[in-house]
């Protein structure tokens, strides 16, 4: 996990961005969570690098051409290696080959780069968690069918072979 300052600069393209974004089908806070989210772009691609190039199904291309979708949420504390990383559902059917986390302190002064894991590895290890149910971990209500990994078990860097990932 690396610590990252949020700059002015860095809020106010998320803003512009997010402005422009409006809210999403199945958002599930009806675009509120625009400016964290793309927050958390700037701060995953300040720790891995490559270029934003939003697109539905992901956020980052790396260098290698691997692409990577970025999943923030915002927070009051700083995160534990055992809490959870999600992925809605529904964002399953996205086209890319990693998930990047990031964390946003609810004041925007500092996000927390979580890590990466590979889509497939991500799918294979994550549980799955239905709409109401009580996670039993932290208390917290589902709002919507998703799918958890712990922070523990997300990696620094992306280390994908991508000859096995192309058709």
């Amino acid at each position: 996990m690396k610590s990252v300052e949020i700059t002015i600069e860095m809020i106010d393209k998320a803003r512009t961005k997010a402005k422009e974004l409006g809210t999403l089908r199945n958002s599930i806070s009806k675009g509120r969570g625009n400016l964290i989210g793309f927050i958390g772009e700037e701060v995953a691609q300040t720790c891995l690098g490559g270029t934003v190039d939003n697109t539905y199904d992901y956020d980052i291309v790396l260098s290698d051409g691997s692409t990577v979708d970025v999943k923030t949420k915002s927070t009051s504390v700083k995160p534990l290696p055992h809490y959870d990383c999600s992925v809605s559902a529904y964002n399953t059917r996205q086209k890319c080959d990693a998930y990047a986390f990031v964390r946003v302190k609810h004041d925007l002064s500092i996000g927390w780069y979580l890590g990466i894991i590979e889509k497939e590895t991500y799918m294979d290890t994550a549980e799955m968690m239905r709409k109401g149910e009580i996670d039993p971990s932290n208390g917290f209500k589902i709002k919507a069918d998703c799918y958890n990994v712990k922070i523990s078990q997300l990696q620094d860097k992306l280390c994908i072979d991508k000859k096995d990932h192309q058709s």
